[in-house]
């Protein structure tokens, strides 16, 4: 093992006790570990959906805020259901990604006063993206699912004043697929020991 690691319930902490802020685990700076649990948060952001919303995920006007690796792995999956997805990303690569991947694209930054005709609306960006005046342009029973770590993407306080439903959904790979997040974790320590040549 490396100098200045240790092993920490299921992820290698590089340089502990040397940081001031806690370290992330090394499993999480590879591809493979936050790549892995895109996909059982995704299919849980699907599950909070379909029992929320009081119509079918199909023909439904979806929009993913975010192209990262979440929402790269929501976008076809609600348009597999059928759903009518649009994408939001500040990049205009990824936008260029969006468009080409059959999704309608729009910039994050000109999302307010455009937000009237969407039914379901997943935020992936742990910035504040949605806030009360992006709220305010809600239709009436859309529903946002806020995916995003802390501080989170919604204002939440808004929309309790506003009357719009919004689930702050976190941790849901442990919530929804408890083995398959867990398999993600081993795998990820398995590259890193062997890495390392333990």
């Amino acid at each position: 093992m490396r100098e200045g690691g240790y092993l920490h319930e299921r992820c290698i902490f590089p340089g502990a006790g040397f940081q001031k802020r806690k370290p992330r685990p090394a499993c999480w700076g590879r591809e493979r570990g936050p790549f892995a649990n895109a996909v059982p948060t995704a299919e849980g952001a699907i599950q909070i959906a379909l029992e929320e919303l009081p119509i079918t995920l199909h023909g439904a006007r979806a929009l993913v805020v975010g192209y990262g690796r979440l929402g790269r792995a929501l976008a076809p999956r609600l348009s597999a259901l059928g759903a009518r997805v649009s994408v939001a990303a500040r990049k205009w690569e990824d936008l260029a990604w969006i468009e080409a991947a059959g999704y309608t694209a729009e910039h994050t930054g000109e999302l307010e006063g455009w937000l009237c005709g969407y039914d379901l609306i997943v935020n992936t960006v742990p910035a504040r993206v949605l806030d009360e005046g992006a709220l305010r342009d809600l239709k009436p029973g859309c529903l946002i699912i806020d995916l995003a770590s802390k501080p989170g993407g919604v204002d939440f306080e808004a929309a309790r004043t506003l009357g719009v439903r919004a689930v702050w959904a976190l941790s849901l790979p442990g919530k929804t697929a408890p083995v398959t997040a867990g398999q993600a974790v081993k795998s990820s320590i398995y590259h890193i020991l062997n890495e390392l040549g333990v």
